[in-house]
């Protein structure tokens, strides 16, 4: 059993780094966390993240809907790749949603 582990690991990631291309977003030079839908949580995470971040973020969205607006994707050497993809939103979203968690609960009392 011990020995399937490894192969099962290597068989997810390329599975996936196979969705992750497939999803299309990269291509226009977008993180994960770019794509995620902005209700009152992720807004306020939005409104934690540091200045640059968020500059870095504007910037991204604004370039996809440039390229999609004249229907192009980027050169192949600029998509990011999944290796390059990190989730810099789900730290301040994770900390958001457990304080209004709490909040909620402290009003249930």
């Amino acid at each position: 059993m011990a020995s399937r582990a490894p192969a099962t690991g290597r068989l997810m990631l390329g599975f996936r780094k196979w969705y992750y291309g497939l999803c299309g977003f990269n291509k226009l030079g977008l993180m994960r966390d770019d794509t995620i839908y902005e209700d009152s949580d992720v807004k306020e995470a939005l409104r934690r993240l540091p200045e640059n971040m968020y500059n870095d973020r504007m910037f991204r969205i604004k370039r996809a809907l440039d390229l999609s607006m004249k229907q192009q994707i980027l050169p192949k050497d600029q998509w990011t790749k999944y290796e390059e993809d990190i989730h810099y939103l789900s730290p301040y979203l994770n900390e958001v949603i457990h304080e209004r968690k709490e909040r909620e609960e402290w009003m249930k009392k």
